[in-house]
């Protein structure tokens, strides 16, 4: 047997110990990179997949309006569904046997059907035009072209939760591989698609793009239940005595969840609001997405360590000390990595010759970039510390940790531009790793309470 094989059947036999609540023996730190890896790798392919559907965008005809409108279609549609993306954590953290798992499956359909309701809701022509028009005020010849795009995204939500449902069961079984897997199904699907229709249909960029968001999402979404289907078969009954995971444990526990990924969308408008009305606000907006995308490269791992958490960690917290180490190890990998980049010339050559930027942008964005370095490292602090109170069925202390998150950059983007005017992207940068710290420090603060730290307490022990 390989490394990874070695690795891998370690890992279902420790996951399995740790679901028995029998203390196995120590986690190998190569154990849990093996485990992280596929997950990092799928939060890397989905980085892309904006950026690679904009750019078949910007070759077709009418490149401005449709890109405006995709985007503005694509935020709608990323907006309704949040509420579902943290699916995959819940069942990774819920689903132990086969009646949590019918539980779970029931509670996310009920999601699936909501937000689904919501997308038809949003395309109804009097609502659309009070959201694009009235609150929006966009162009119609850009409305139009939007409304296209959106109710071509309907499907795109629910499907999301979905897949979301089976990869955490993946994730719990330690077959991690297969969520990059179907990822990497999905961006196959989404590049056929946009080719496929670019070429031999009269649609518009906007209506091509979201085509092939949906059609990759529900290609995943196939190959996710799929390779979920021996997991499922496979799920024990209920130990005898063992209560019941009902409806509304499941929503007591999920929904602190969903609203932190709302709060969390609350960001990038408060970014774009603030630099707008700044010093330099057009090369502040500007440079925004460019080095987003770049620290993001580097964070996708610690947005990926949540599960790995949650999945390793046990349900007495067993294994903490060695994630403990895991995050250590990766999180200092990833801002010394990203340190060589932005403190050396590979900056200038990642800016101007990778991102496009023309050189006075890319000068500009190097101290935005610079202020950002630690935010790798703060990433997988962040997902360290949510997967404990996870674990412990603790969510509405993540809600208000992000809460006081996105309090924090408001507060400081006010100071720094409105007070101090500084330039609009200097302070983003000074606000996000600011409010990023305080989210730390706040669940750190929280978990050295003595109601934290007992662990599986809440919905573990319904």
């Amino acid at each position: 047997m390989d490394s990874a094989g070695a690795a891998g059947g370690r890992l279902i036999r420790i996951m399995h110990a740790s679901k028995a609540s029998s203390p196995p023996g120590g986690l190998a730190l190569s154990t849990i990179l093996w485990f992280w890896l596929p997950l990092a790798a799928t939060w890397l392919m989905m980085s892309a997949e904006g950026p690679y559907v904009a750019a078949i965008i910007a070759r077709m005809p009418e490149a401005a309006f449709n890109l405006a409108a995709y985007g503005v279609a694509f935020s709608l549609a990323w907006l309704v569904e949040s509420p579902i993306m943290m699916l995959l954590t819940a069942s990774n953290s819920l689903v132990r046997d086969r009646p949590s798992f019918v539980a779970l499956r029931t509670f996310t359909y009920r999601l699936n059907a909501a937000v689904t309701a919501v997308m038809l809701v949003v395309i109804l022509p009097p609502v659309f035009r009070f959201v694009t028009g009235t609150l929006m005020g966009l162009p119609p010849e850009v409305a139009r072209l939007v409304h296209a795009a959106t109710a071509i995204l309907v499907p795109w939500p629910a499907a999301i939760g979905y897949r979301r449902f089976y990869q955490g069961i993946l994730v719990r079984h330690g077959l991690a591989r297969r969520v990059a897997y179907g990822t990497a199904l999905r961006l196959t699907a989404m590049s056929a698609t946009a080719a496929a229709l670019a070429f031999y249909s009269p649609l518009h960029g906007a209506s091509i793009g979201a085509a092939a968001l949906a059609t990759g999402v529900l290609v995943e979404a196939v190959a996710s239940r799929a390779m979920a289907r021996r997991v499922v078969a496979s799920l024990p009954d209920a130990a005898p005595g063992a209560t019941a995971l009902s409806q509304r444990a499941i929503f007591r526990f999920y929904y602190p969840l969903a609203l932190t990924s709302i709060i969390s969308l609350i960001t990038g408008p408060l970014l774009t609001f603030f630099m707008g009305r700044s010093r330099q606000p057009i090369e502040s907006l500007a440079v925004l997405p460019v080095v987003q995308s770049l620290v993001f490269l580097f964070r996708s791992g610690g947005v990926a360590f949540q599960e790995v958490g949650v999945a390793l960690m046990g349900r007495g917290g067993e294994h903490r000390a060695e994630i403990s180490r895991a995050l250590r190890v990766l999180a200092s990998g990833a801002t010394l990595v990203l340190a060589l980049v932005l403190f050396t010339p590979v900056a200038g050559v990642w800016f101007e010759r990778v991102s496009g930027l023309p050189p006075g942008l890319s000068d500009f964005a190097l101290a935005p970039a610079r202020l950002l370095v630690l935010l790798p490292a703060m990433e997988y602090w962040l997902s360290y510390q949510r997967s404990r109170f996870i674990v412990n069925g603790q969510t509405r202390v993540i809600t208000a940790a992000t809460a006081v998150e996105v309090a924090g950059i408001a507060l400081l983007l006010y100071v720094c531009i409105g007070r101090f005017g500084m330039v609009g992207a200097v302070a983003g940068s000074v606000a996000q790793i600011s409010g990023r710290l305080a989210s730390n420090l706040f669940l750190f603060g929280a978990s050295r309470q003595p109601h934290v730290r007992s662990v599986r307490k809440g919905v573990g022990t319904i």
